[in-house]
């Protein structure tokens, strides 16, 4: 995959009606410290595409990127921030849901955890809705960087027995600093650039 445009086309809150798109699209969604903003600059080769943040839970819309006009990225809120109230909360899930269960155009999920830690119980909450939608999501596990290369294989497989995932998930290790698991991503979207056209 060669990024040649990226727009940011449309930004749909908690009240807006859904884009009727004509390209595939593929969804990003993860906790609000996961390093989702990161993932998306690192994959289409921008600084400062997606906001990236020391205060998480900023993306509280949806976001989609048209690329290449060929497909959408589309990045969901993070969820699970903290400080967030509860009908912020409750607002975000619903627009995750909305969208999961709305979307004509939506081929793919890509489900962002923490590597370093045992996935929460939002992420399993989450994992389940993509799966209850008709979707298979693909984990990819985050911030690889920041363990040792002889904790990846653990860390993998808790994340497989905390979610429940079987054996046909994939999971991607990525670092969005080393770039490690951005070839894997590009393959997928591939496949479903060409699956479309």
């Amino acid at each position: 995959m060669i990024i040649k445009s990226v727009n940011l086309e449309t930004v749909c809150g908690v009240t807006s009606k859904l884009p009727e798109n004509v390209h595939p699209e593929v969804a990003f969604a993860g906790k609000s410290n996961v390093g989702k903003s990161s993932l998306i600059n690192a994959l289409m080769n921008r600084k400062s595409l997606a906001r990236t943040s020391a205060q998480p839970g900023k993306t509280q819309t949806i976001n989609y990127y048209n690329i290449n006009n060929t497909f959408y990225l589309v990045d969901l809120p993070g969820y699970g921030y903290a400080k967030a109230n509860e009908k912020v909360k409750a607002q975000w899930g619903k627009m995750i849901e909305d969208y999961l269960h709305k979307s004509r155009q939506l081929r793919c999920v890509f489900l962002l955890i923490d590597i370093r830690h045992e996935p929460g119980s939002n992420d399993v909450i989450m994992y389940d809705w993509i799966r209850r939608h008709g979707y298979q999501p693909i984990i990819i596990a985050t911030k690889l960087d920041k363990i040792n290369r002889s904790q990846i294989q653990k860390q993998l497989k808790l994340i497989r027995t905390t979610l429940k995932a079987d054996e046909n998930t994939v999971m991607i290790p990525f670092s969005a600093m080393t770039k490690q698991g951005r070839e894997e991503i590009y393959e997928i979207l591939d496949d479903i650039v060409e699956a479309g056209l």
